[in-house]
């Protein structure tokens, strides 16, 4: 393990995000095992959220049941060491709610949560299996949503309100 890596295991475990996240493994039932770059690999995660096939908490990247040997996977292991990079550089668990931010900027401008998600972004979206989608602009985007939201189709009586005839 490099001189960075150290560091950062070191912060994220300093900012109880890797605590936070072997917390998570150990819940949720994953099996835990070291992997490279100075991460902890936690396999076969099962609950529905997120909904991604790898994600992160510190320095620890969570893999659904379809990675069976996460060491295989380097360009989705680069991305992820990114995030633990991106953990350590947020003081840990303020990570959480930045990144949701950012997934709003995102989906507001392209309909996707990746997409000018500046965390994913800076993580190579492409290694990370996502695909970039065009920049709107906000407020067009917004109308639409409106739009579609507040429509509602002229809706039936039920049958136990009619009236008799």
């Amino acid at each position: 393990m490099g001189k960075w890596e150290s560091l950062r295991a070191g912060l994220n475990w300093l900012n109880l995000s890797t605590l936070s996240g072997l917390a998570l493994a150990r819940c949720t039932g994953c099996r835990i095992e070291p992997g490279q770059q100075g991460l902890i690999y936690a396999s076969n995660y099962r609950p529905r959220l997120p909904v991604a096939g790898a994600f992160t908490v510190g320095n620890v990247v969570f893999f659904r049941k379809h990675y069976s040997d996460p060491g295989n996977h380097p360009c989705l292991l680069e991305h992820e060491a990114v995030h633990a990079t991106q953990y350590a550089l947020c003081l840990g668990l303020p990570f959480i709610p930045l990144y949701f931010l950012a997934a709003g900027y995102s989906w507001l401008r392209t309909g996707d949560p990746a997409s000018r998600n500046v965390f994913e972004r800076r993580a190579d979206l492409l290694a990370g299996g996502y695909t970039e989608r065009p920049a709107e602009k906000i407020m067009p985007r917004l109308a639409r949503g409106l739009a579609r939201a507040t429509h509602h189709p002229k809706q039936q009586p039920s049958p136990s309100r009619r009236t008799p005839a």
